[in-house]
Formats: C-alpha cells, structure tokens, sequence
C-alpha cells in the first residue's frame, strides 16, 4: 500500500516538474512558432511573467515547433457593438503581427491584451517605448483561462456537494459515506474551527454559507493552479479575483456592524476625547486595510510560489549548463511540495481572517 502511496506521489511530482520545464523551454520559442538561436539571450523575466498572466488560450505543449493549445472565445465590445471570435484566430502570435478582421474592425494581440487598430491602418506601430501608438484598447470580456476555471471550479464544488448530499439522503441515521465521507470533516472544521470561536456560538450559524464557500473555493482552484496541464490557470494568481472576495467580505463585515463596532470605529469608548479624535481616522483607514490586506496575502502568496518555481527552472538557460539542472530540479520540487500544502493553507487563512471580521464586527458590548 505504500508503495503504491509513494509510486503516485513520485509522479505527481514529475508531471508537475514536467509543466514548468515545458513552460520554460516554450518561452525560448519566436512568435513564429519557431525555437530561438542558442546565442540569444534568454530573458527570464518576460518567461515568468508571460506564464503567470492570464491568457485567451490554453497553451498545452509546443510539438516540433508548433504549438498545441485550446482556443477560447474572444468576445469585445467596440465602436461597430458586440465582437466576438476565437483565440485561434490570431494563431498563437502574441507579438502583434498578425490582424484579425471580425465584425468591420482590426485587432491584434500583444503580451495578451488585445487592440483595436484605427481605421486607416493595416499594422500596429509602435513608439519608442514599446507601446502601440495607432491601435486602442476595446472592452474585453472575453472567456480567458482564468475564466473558464472559474466556472469549471464552480461546476466541480457544485458536483460535489451534491453528490454528497445524496448520500446523506441514501443513508441511515445521517452516516456519511463515500464523498460525503470526505466533505463532512472538512464542513466540521470550518464550523467548529473558524466559525464559532471567531464568531460567537449564537451568530455564527448566519455566515456558514459564505465560510464554507471561500474556504472551498479558494482551495480548489489552488488545487487547480498545479494541475499540468493547465498550464498555469491559476485563478488565486489573479488580483482581480482576490480583490473581488475581499470586497465581499468587507460588504458582510460593513452591513454586519452593530452599534458597539461603529462606536469602536468613531468613537473609541474608554478613552480620553482628545485620544477618541486621534483613533478615529486610524479606525477608519483600518476598515479598507483589512480587506486589502486579504486581497494582496492571497495574491501575492499564490503568486509567489509559481514564480519562484520558474526562477529556479530558468537557471538552467541561464548558465546554460546541465550540470546545474539537478539542483534546479531539486528545490523546484521541494517548492513545488510546499505549494502543495499552500493550497489549503491559503484558503483556511482568508476564511479565518474573514469570520475574524465578522466576530469584530457582531461583537457585543462588555460591561
């Protein structure tokens, strides 16, 4: 039994070792599909940055020069209304230099961002700096990766749970079995780990769902963010999502404030006046750090582990040198195992942090 323990974990690790030596050999490659000479110079930055982005495709593999990916629909909206077309249609060029015509306009895609070029012109130009002087930036609300695992993970928890709420109903005196086995520990946990001592017995009921749906939420789409072969969908790397959640859970904490937290905020009980004038911009200024202080931790902690990974792999080009790839490949995979267990870890801390807020916020006075 153990062995077999040890046979999975040992590949699982070579698969994901495998995702980020793929990453880092695909960035050496032209925006023609073609492998770059071996005396150019290989830029690590634009590699990490470019596979930790967002993107309008699913990059698989590149197989003799070509790359392999999964188009994903590109929806604008411009001047001429609604536009909509698949990635494949700029066939794979992140540089700009191909143009797609689609519902009377131009566009082209550069480092993942998709313009619109003016009227009267046939190809991008560029300033001195890099930026396209004669194209604009359209509305994009296009299905991204990020996007697409979005739902996908949305759709999973959804199978989940309901899967286990059928064994509930199947089963005798409430026992769980099979994946209800599994998610009611972790539903326990949530209860009586985070939402009653950071809440209060008698409130905490209230913001189960929203505890439970974080904590499960976050934690799969980390899940997913290791997963080879989606090649770096990690929605938790994206401030936009994590700016999004933390915004929810400063609404709850703000509509969930009772007399005793405002007073706390403006008008700090116990304390001389001159001191209750001082706290009270500190107090305000306190309400958003908090929520962006969840925003950036998730972020910046996902985020971290990626590109640490790819900065060790990168070594490798970097001396241009094998000698050097058995210890890249070995703290790639410590990092690697760690990540592993940030996944869970992450999502438990912004769930606590959370219920935190709310206890803060429903605290009764003590007399």
């Amino acid at each position: 039994m153990k062995s077999k323990y040890y046979k999975s974990t040992f590949l699982g690790l070579l698969l994901l070792l495998s995702f980020f030596c793929s990453s880092v050999v695909s960035s050496q490659e032209d925006d023609e599909g073609e492998v770059e000479h071996a005396e150019e110079e290989f830029n690590p930055q634009n590699m990490i940055i470019h596979h930790v982005l967002d993107a309008h495709e699913f990059h698989i593999i590149d197989w003799n020069a070509h790359p392999i990916s999964i188009p994903l629909p590109v929806i604008l909206w411009t001047d001429n209304g609604l536009t909509t077309f698949m990635s494949s249609e700029f066939h794979h060029d992140d540089s700009g230099k191909t143009v797609v015509n689609a519902n009377g306009g131009k566009f082209v895609k550069l480092h993942e961002t998709i313009y619109q070029l003016d009227n009267n012109a046939s190809t991008v130009q560029f300033d001195n700096e890099g930026h396209p002087t004669n194209a604009s930036i359209p509305t994009d609300i296009s299905i991204t990766r990020n996007v697409f695992m979005m739902w996908v993970s949305v759709l999973v928890l959804l199978l989940i749970f309901m899967a286990a709420a059928r064994r509930y109903r199947k089963s005798e005196n409430n026992v769980p079995t099979g994946i209800a086995g599994f998610v009611e520990p972790l539903v326990v946990f949530v209860r009586d780990e985070i939402g009653i001592p950071m809440i209060g017995e008698h409130k905490y009921k209230k913001y189960m769902p929203y505890l439970l749906t974080i904590f499960f939420f976050i934690w799969i789409n980390n899940i997913f963010g290791l997963i080879p072969i989606l090649n770096g969908a990690n929605l938790s790397g994206n401030i936009a999502f994590t700016f999004t959640l933390a915004v929810f859970t400063f609404i709850i904490t703000t509509f969930s404030g009772n007399i005793n937290y405002w007073k706390h905020i403006f008008w700090m009980p116990g304390v001389p006046v001159p001191m209750k004038i001082f706290l009270a911009p500190i107090e305000i200024i306190g309400m958003f750090v908090k929520p962006i202080s969840l925003m950036i931790r998730l972020f910046a902690n996902i985020t971290a582990g990626h590109i640490i990974v790819l900065a060790l792999m990168s070594l490798i080009f970097i001396f241009k040198s094998v000698a050097i790839a058995p210890v890249s490949v070995a703290f790639s995979l410590f990092i690697g195992i760690i990540e592993i267990i940030v996944t869970a870890i992450q999502a438990y801390i912004f769930t606590v942090l959370s219920a935190l807020y709310f206890g803060m916020a429903t605290e009764e006075e003590h007399h």
